[in-house]
């Protein structure tokens, strides 16, 4: 996005996200505190706006997983080929032809173009192999998430304050080299950067007390990554100018080119690697637990809400997900599927905006265990916030 969008104001790019993203967690809040229960906006639409909405944000929803966990994945492929490349002095080297997809986005045309490539098999190969894990059991993926971003936090720490020593504030200018059209394409892009935070509400019921541990997710999740998107975005576009940052395995290659260590730069890429790694667990958790709140409600057939007896996961449609999500990423640019993943985030949160004000008017007297800040007000001005930033 810095290279080729946004320039140095990528991180303006984060910033507006951020906004849209709090004013969203606020009413995701709100309605994770009142219907606990699995499915994110798809239950709060069909508790709010009826059957035919809730359907289309749930395969909206069900889409935005799929495609995020896609988009994640063909990331990871390029940090995996990074890490080995450099692990081993170089003499490690994948073979394009089935590390990369077979066709890209073509501007031009408007259409999909051959590459000659035949397959993306580490995005494939890494996508079926979290799905295995998914399917063993909701203990192991939970102990296997949260050791991944335990890893994924110090080693992003370590990026910002040891990059700091390579940083030239020259670099940040231009600040804005393709103006604002620029900072609010690389917006779009970014923004699915954040839709781990409203993936904590898919798990409703596996929550022990969801009234009080939602919210506390929810926002306390999406603080953090703003946090930390802002603070390496700001380091890694004064490493480099902007046109110099590469756009695959943007920031140990940015690091090594600033005249970082190599061994530093092969720690960076295995943090990328725990770090993508646990936020394509997230997607691919909270994907299945759509698909099975809406065979409960009779939209899908109920064969699809199998729970396996022992694992407790749903393992159909956690298998269903996870290859399609697999073969998704094997086939599709990694440009292609954060947009549509960004687009899908969107409406979501805009249906779950809209959910709110409807609730507050037809059960003004229902109990909210989490309000929307600032009273009567603030219960109807965020989320119209929220609906007027998302649609302009």
């Amino acid at each position: 996005v810095a290279n080729e969008t946004a320039g140095p104001g990528v991180t303006i790019s984060y910033l507006i996200s951020a906004v849209i993203c709090a004013l969203a967690a606020l009413c995701y809040s709100e309605l994770a505190a009142m219907v606990p229960v699995s499915g994110s906006a798809y239950s709060y639409t069909y508790a709010t706006l009826g059957e035919f909405l809730a359907w289309i944000i749930g395969w909206d929803l069900i889409l935005e997983y799929m495609v995020g966990a896609a988009s994640v994945a063909v990331g990871w492929a390029q940090y995996l080929e990074y890490f080995f490349n450099k692990a081993s002095g170089g003499s490690i080297t994948f073979d394009p032809y089935i590390t990369n997809a077979p066709v890209k986005w073509d501007e031009d045309s408007s259409s999909f173009v051959k590459t000659g490539y035949a397959f993306n098999l580490p995005a494939f190969a890494a996508t079926i192999g979290i799905t295995i894990i998914l399917a063993s059991g909701v203990k192991l993926s939970a102990s296997v998430i949260n050791a991944l971003v335990i890893v994924k936090v110090i080693i992003v720490v370590m990026f910002i304050f040891g990059g700091i020593k390579y940083t030239n504030s020259a670099n940040l200018q231009p600040f804005s080299p393709y103006g604002g059209d620029g900072i609010f394409k690389g917006t779009i892009t970014v923004f699915f950067a954040y839709i781990g935070f409203d993936a904590v509400s898919t798990t409703a019921q596996e929550a022990k007390n969801p009234q009080r541990d939602l919210p506390i997710g929810i926002i306390a999740s999406l603080a953090i990554c703003t946090v930390l998107y802002i603070a390496v975005c700001l380091v890694l576009t004064s490493m480099l100018p902007y046109q110099d940052i590469p756009i695959e395995a943007s920031v140990a290659n940015a690091f090594t080119q600033a005249g970082g260590p190599a061994w530093f730069g092969v720690i960076l890429a295995l943090g990328a690697l725990a770090g993508l790694t646990s936020v394509m667990m997230v997607n691919l958790t909270g994907q299945p637990r759509i698909f099975r709140a809406m065979a409960y409600d009779g939209l899908f057939p109920k064969a699809v809400a199998y729970i396996h007896p022992k694992t407790k996961t749903p393992i159909v449609t956690t298998v269903i997900t996870g290859t399609i999500t697999a073969v998704t990423a094997g086939v599709l640019p990694i440009d292609v599927l954060a947009n549509l993943t960004s687009v899908g985030t969107l409406l979501a949160f805009l249906l779950s905006a809209v959910a709110v004000i409807v609730l507050r008017i037809r059960e003004p007297e229902r109990e909210r265990p989490f309000k929307v800040p600032f009273g009567v007000v603030g219960g109807y001005l965020f989320p119209i916030l929220t609906i007027g930033t998302i649609i302009l």
